[in-house]
């Protein structure tokens, strides 16, 4: 007698794709900041390419670019 045929396992699904372009806070430009992480020297920085802001602050290995403009906000809200 044969084996039976066991049942493939359901495909994976893609894990969704973080943003790397972000709202500027000050010139309401749309995907116009981009971070840009340097992870060996632990450090994050955010431009707008539209006017001269920017923010930089200290990341570990977890931290994605979205954390990072989080952060940025939080920042500005306190500031004001």
């Amino acid at each position: 007698m044969g084996k039976r045929k066991s049942a493939k396992p359901p495909p994976k699904k893609a894990a969704a794709k973080l943003d790397t372009l972000f709202n500027c806070p000050f010139c309401n430009s749309s995907k116009s900041v981009r971070c840009e992480m340097d992870h060996e020297m632990e450090e994050a920085r955010m431009k707008c390419t539209h006017c001269p802001v920017g923010f930089t602050m200290r990341i570990t290995h977890l931290t994605d670019a979205v954390d990072v403009y989080h952060e940025w906000l939080d920042q500005c809200e306190e500031a004001n």
